[in-house]
C-alpha cells in the first residue's frame, strides 16, 4: 500500500496536460478580452463603409 501511494505521489504525467489547459484559458481570456475591446470599432468601421454604398 505504501508503495502504491509513493508512486502516485511520483507520477507526474496529468500535469502536462493540466498546464496546457491552463495556457489555452488564458490565450482564449486574453482573446475573448480582445474582441470585446475592438468589436464595437469594427463594427461602426463596417456601417460606415455600408452607409457609404447606398
Amino acid at each position: 500500500m505504501q508503495t502504491l501511494i509513493v508512486r502516485f505521489v511520483r507520477d507526474e504525467s496529468g500535469a502536462t496536460a493540466i498546464e496546457y489547459g491552463l495556457i489555452i484559458a488564458g490565450l482564449s481570456g486574453a482573446i475573448i478580452g480582445v474582441v470585446n475591446a475592438i468589436g464595437p470599432k469594427v463594427l461602426a468601421q463596417f456601417n460606415q463603409v455600408n452607409g457609404l454604398n447606398k
